[in-house]
């Protein structure tokens, strides 16, 4: 089993625990691919991706093709004779990519599959108020997140935790039910589950599409517990947005930590209760939401009565629509 020639590609932080395991436990990893490097930050500096960096530190092989078909790339591949690919938290791979091991490719899926294919399984499945997830290995095929499952594990999501929380939480698991598969795999054991065979209808999939700028903004229309739920599943990364307005500016600002609360009111959605030293509460379908945590763009993310000593909420409202 340890002597499988396995290349892993990967790109995030979630991707390091996976490869990471796969070194600690021996395995015989013969090359990484990962995204080529690229500006981030203010000062746009050039900045490598965590796998590469992990994988510098391991001195192992690095690809970082900016072409997936590229003739290059796919012949630098082939030199190394892998067995099996072992694919977490990266591009949809072609073809002539994922045909290529003589075992096939493995990628690994932070959700039960079928549900939540796509590139967001932790945060919709939270702003979906599940309680439960879980990580999934399966073989790659030609669409996205369709192949078939090798092994699955379920992962309880907490009242209380955040996209980052549950985040972490699967990584490490995910990064062991890797290890448990490829031993399973290796010992020609496992026997693979098409996704069709569990489907019951499947107009009923929870998807999980990548996340754009216009989906953070809250609606207001909606009930305590589902806007926790949107702005849980939206924390840390990428925030979940509202606008404070008043004649002459617009304020957006993001909310990271929140308690709904279920009460009979009057006031429209968007409306603001504060006494401008301790609490800010946002009337909502049901009930209100107290914001406990939250940031202006430009400015750090304080608790509720940092924020209040400088901002005089008074003059402002919730700019309830999509701005133009």
């Amino acid at each position: 089993m340890r002597n499988l020639r396995i290349v892993f590609m990967g790109t995030p932080d979630f991707a390091v625990a996976t490869l990471g395991s796969l070194i600690m436990n021996g395995f015989n990893v013969v090359g990484v691919v990962t995204a080529p490097d690229k500006p981030s930050g203010r000062g746009r500096k050039i900045g490598k991706s965590a796998v590469k960096e992990f994988a510098e530190f391991s001195s192992l092989p690095i690809l970082q093709p900016n072409n997936l078909k590229d003739e290059g790339f796919i012949s630098e591949l082939k030199k190394l004779k892998a067995e099996l690919f072992i694919v977490v938290a990266f591009r949809m791979l072609p073809e002539v990519v994922w045909k290529m091991p003589s075992i096939g490719t493995i990628n690994l899926h932070a959700s039960l599959l079928p549900d939540y294919r796509g590139a967001a399984p932790i945060n919709h499945a939270i702003i979906n108020g599940e309680t439960v997830t879980g990580v999934t290995t399966f073989f790659i095929d030609e669409k996205i997140d369709t192949g078939n499952i090798l092994l699955q594990e379920e992962v309880r999501i907490f009242p209380d935790e955040n996209a980052g929380d549950l985040h972490d939480r699967l990584m490490k698991q995910g990064a062991r039910l890797i290890i448990k598969t490829l031993a399973e795999v290796a010992d020609g054991k496992i026997k693979s589950t098409s996704q069709l065979s569990l489907l019951k209808n499947e107009k009923n999939l929870k998807a999980a599409p990548k996340i754009h700028p216009d989906y953070c903004i809250i609606n207001w229309n909606n009930d305590p517990h589902q806007i926790n739920n949107f702005i849980r599943g939206l924390a840390p990364h990428p925030g979940a947005r509202s606008f404070f307005k008043n004649d002459s500016i617009t304020h957006s600002f993001k909310i990271f930590e929140s308690l709904p609360e279920f009460e009979k009111h009057s006031l429209k959605s968007g409306s603001i209760l504060s006494d401008g030293k301790h609490f800010i509460r946002v009337a909502c379908k049901g009930g209100f939401l107290s914001i406990t945590s939250l940031q202006l763009e430009g400015k750090k993310c304080m608790n509720t009565i940092e924020f209040l000593r400088g901002f005089k909420i008074s003059d402002y409202y919730l700019q309830t629509n999509l701005p133009v």
